[in-house]
């Protein structure tokens, strides 16, 4: 079958059937990065512990009141996930938690206005959008979401069913957009945030279905995940688009795909005994060391480190040292080793990682 672009109208099939560009959504059709859960850049796959602002996956944050009450993993307990997908995001209550009521357990994405300011929202023109997702969990009975705008005083709840334990079912929502509030347009700034809820007390819980002036987390007698020991949540092929109908998921290729998250989080990892950087000897125990980073970040990140770090010069002498980030901008940072031996003011050095190590760089909303 042939196929034609007839400009702005889209793609004309050859039996005269159009698709337009509005449809099909051409472009950066899910504004979620990382919908497939397939990126894991922090935890390589590894449970962690779900407290909150932990990633379980690239993008997708936690959001608790109370710590330690359940486990995230990139595919926990090994089920088969949807068709079409590979990776799915899991959570595992550790406890039989009550809930406070104005306590909040979710998992959210929150998205930059950047990729958002189209939508309109806070004004007349503000278009309407459609969530889908497949979910599944041990527990069945009704579940909810949440948008909320930057400020968390626009809420929009949104409820859902799960007929059947431990089957994947697929979820559609449409929203219609907002247009009171004040929803940032064309920054780096959060443009949406969306969550799925986990528990919810009842303070902060209302009735679905309308956007309310307030900081709301989830229908009135949502499900509780965490007030079940043992209880599962499995969610992947997260999808928020333009329009009222849930079209197919966007998949995009893996290189792709991690440069989305990289905007937020890259990690530079190395394995041991190898070369991160050349840089300068700046005094006999110190140095800099120069880097670029792969992907524009969103702002100035903030670093972390795992593992160890040395230096070593052209004579072979090495020594360890404390490293630190001495400055950043959104594409390049510079790293400095104190406390080192065996260096000589004003020689080039290199640093290596002295164990497997990385260097964890986070521009994150």
């Amino acid at each position: 079958m042939t196929t034609s672009i007839g400009g702005t109208t889209g793609i004309t099939f050859n039996d005269a059937s159009v698709q337009n560009t509005a449809a099909t959504g051409f472009g950066f059709k899910n504004r979620l990065i990382n919908g497939s859960m397939t990126i894991d850049q922090r935890n390589a796959g590894a449970s962690i512990t779900a407290d909150n602002t932990t990633f379980g996956v690239d993008r997708f944050q936690i959001l608790a009141s109370v710590a330690g009450k359940f486990n995230s993993q990139q595919n926990a307990g090994a089920i088969t996930p949807p068709v079409g997908f590979s990776n799915y995001l899991g959570y595992t209550s550790t406890s039989a938690y009550s809930v406070g009521a104005s306590e909040i357990f979710a998992v959210a994405q929150k998205i930059e206005g950047f990729n958002t300011a189209d939508l309109n929202w806070g004004t007349a023109d503000a278009k309407t959008i459609t969530i889908s997702f497949w979910v599944r969990s041990s527990l069945t009975g009704t579940f909810s979401g949440f948008l909320q705008n930057s400020a968390s005083n626009r809420s929009f709840i949104f409820s859902y069913s799960i007929p059947t334990a431990n089957t994947w079912t697929f979820v559609t929502t449409t929203v219609t957009g907002d247009t009171a509030g004040t929803w940032i347009g064309a920054t780096n700034g959060i443009g949406i945030r969306l969550y799925f809820t986990l528990a919810a007390g009842s303070s902060i819980t209302t009735s679905a279905g309308s956007w309310v002036a307030s900081d709301k987390y989830g229908v009135t007698g949502t499900t509780s995940v965490v007030g079940t020991n043992g209880a599962t949540f499995y969610i992947t092929g997260v999808q928020l688009e333009k329009g009222s109908t849930a079209t197919s998921f966007d998949v995009r290729d893996y290189g792709t795909e991690l440069m989305l998250c990289q905007r937020y989080y890259e990690k530079i990892s190395v394995a041991g005994s190898a070369s991160v950087s050349t840089g300068q000897v700046t005094g006999v125990t110190s140095a800099l060391f120069p880097l670029l980073l792969k992907v524009t970040k969103r702002d100035t990140p903030t670093f972390s480190t795992t593992g160890s770090f040395i230096t070593l010069t052209a004579a072979g002498s090495s020594g360890g040292g404390t490293i630190a980030l001495q400055s950043a901008t959104v594409d390049s940072a510079r790293v400095d080793m104190s406390s080192c031996t065996g260096l000589v003011s004003g020689n080039a050095t290199s640093l290596f990682a002295g164990s497997a190590a990385s260097l964890n760089f986070s521009a994150e909303l």
